[in-house]
């Protein structure tokens, strides 16, 4: 049974597992954006997502700390420098996990990872909706109504033409 056992061993030994979850996530870092298997990705998202947190702090220790994880000079400084900036004001939920189908060859089930505030077709979908204004009236009534006002103005704008000829008439 697998009582208390909360993390996934990936089946590989702890050192290979932190090398590559380490690696993994300089990828992510870097490119915003990694397409690997869906067990990693989950895997990776717990790894990450406390790293990120931990950013937002832009102190001597918290990049020290982050630098023990990471171990990449490149991708510690991206992360404080580009990514801390944008997920500043977020309350966790950094990554999103999206699952792609199968992979060729051994059908492994494949997800793509990604940072959420760097993701410009979501954010550009979002920012579409946002200003798109809600409406609480049918837009089949409105036509209609600018319609019938339109010509109810007309008898009463030819009412007064037909007043000023009725007395020329006579």
């Amino acid at each position: 049974m697998r009582h208390n056992r909360s993390i996934n061993h990936l089946g590989r030994k702890s050192g290979h597992r932190k090398a590559m979850l380490a690696n993994m996530a300089c990828s992510l870092i870097m490119h915003k954006r990694i397409e690997t298997t869906v067990a990693k990705a989950k895997a990776l998202r717990m790894y990450v997502e406390p790293l990120i947190t931990k950013c937002k702090d832009d102190s001597t220790h918290s990049r020290r700390t982050v630098f023990s994880y990471l171990k990449q000079k490149e991708a510690v400084s991206e992360l404080f420098r580009v990514v801390a900036p944008k997920i500043g004001d977020r309350p966790g939920g950094y990554t999103r996990i999206v699952k792609t189908g199968f992979r060729e060859g051994d059908a492994a089930d494949m997800a793509i990872i990604e940072l959420v505030d760097f993701n410009e077709a979501a954010l550009a979908a979002t920012e579409k909706a946002a200003k798109k204004p809600a409406t609480r009236r049918s837009r089949k009534a409105a036509p209609k109504a600018e319609k019938a006002a339109p010509a109810a103005e007309a008898p009463a704008a030819e009412a007064p033409a037909a007043e000023a000829e009725a007395p020329a008439a006579e």
